[in-house]
């Protein structure tokens, strides 16, 4: 039996930003899911982009300086 992963989301102020922020970390080989925005972090509709927890610091470092996220969350 496999051990539950731990997952991220890097939260963006808008889609576009998602969108852009998916594109390069295509690029990069990074695994990743857009997901929807999970209720009890907000209630407006919107996507996020759903990372492992020990991805966490090689997403945000390839994604600094090319695109802005408003924050991130741990699931």
């Amino acid at each position: 039996m496999r051990e539950p992963q731990e997952f991220i989301v890097f939260l963006f102020p808008s889609v576009s930003y998602v969108l852009k922020a998916e594109k390069i970390l295509k690029e990069q080989g990074i695994v990743h899911k857009l997901i929807p925005v999970p209720r009890h972090i907000s209630s407006d509709c919107g996507v996020c982009l759903r990372v492992a927890v020990g991805q966490q610091e090689r997403v945000a470092g390839v994604l600094q300086g090319r695109v802005d996220w408003e924050r991130t969350v741990f699931l």
